[in-house]
């Protein structure tokens, strides 16, 4: 299994060092069917496919319920969601009010074992210049990782350790200054 990765060569006008830089991001699929997600999951599990569905139904009642009343529910094997939201602060509390929320979100948190997982699933990057033409691709090997303080971009690991610290939860904006962002956490 991997992650395809696409770099693409792209005009930054913003920030002290406007040009082109190359900019990853995921490459995106298609939404899989819900029906499909059943099917392989009740192949996996030996059950029928109307059990199977069933059991989905009800636990999504189930998160949507519990994570509607304020729990962070647990999604076996993947980690916890729950809902959120942004607002306005006020200084008095007669200002209070509903009006103040600006968005109603969701949150989720993924599990050890699930980012294990990420850190060590090898990523195909594909880069293309601003012609849209294929320049370079890279492999890396499951768990490598670029160590950031040694300034090594070989893509070899010297630092022997991946550290898990992907604060980068993806959105595709890269600050040409720092070589921050782009999507790749």
């Amino acid at each position: 299994m991997a992650i395809k990765v696409n770099a693409r060569e792209t005009e930054l006008k913003i920030g002290k060092n406007p040009g082109y830089y190359y900019v990853m991001s995921p490459e995106l699929y298609i939404a899989l069917k819900t029906s499909k997600v059943i099917r392989e999951a009740a192949l996996r599990s030996g059950v029928s496919q109307g059990v199977m569905q069933a059991c989905w139904d009800a636990a999504g009642e189930v998160i949507k319920a519990w994570a509607t009343e304020g729990h962070s529910v647990a999604l076996p094997g993947l980690g916890t969601m729950r809902f959120s939201l942004r607002s306005k602060a006020v200084a008095n509390v007669e200002d209070v009010k509903a009006n103040l929320i600006k968005s109603r979100r969701i949150v989720f948190t993924p599990s050890v074992s699930l980012k294990e997982e990420l850190a060590n699933t090898s990523i195909l990057i594909t880069c293309y210049d601003r012609n849209g033409n294929i320049v370079k691709r890279v492999t890396t090997d499951a768990g490598e990782v670029e160590d950031p303080d040694t300034g090594n971009d070989t893509g070899e690991n010297e630092g022997g350790e991946n550290t898990g610290d992907n604060t980068n939860q993806g959105g595709g904006t890269t600050d040409p200054d720092t070589g921050g962002g782009g999507g790749i956490g």
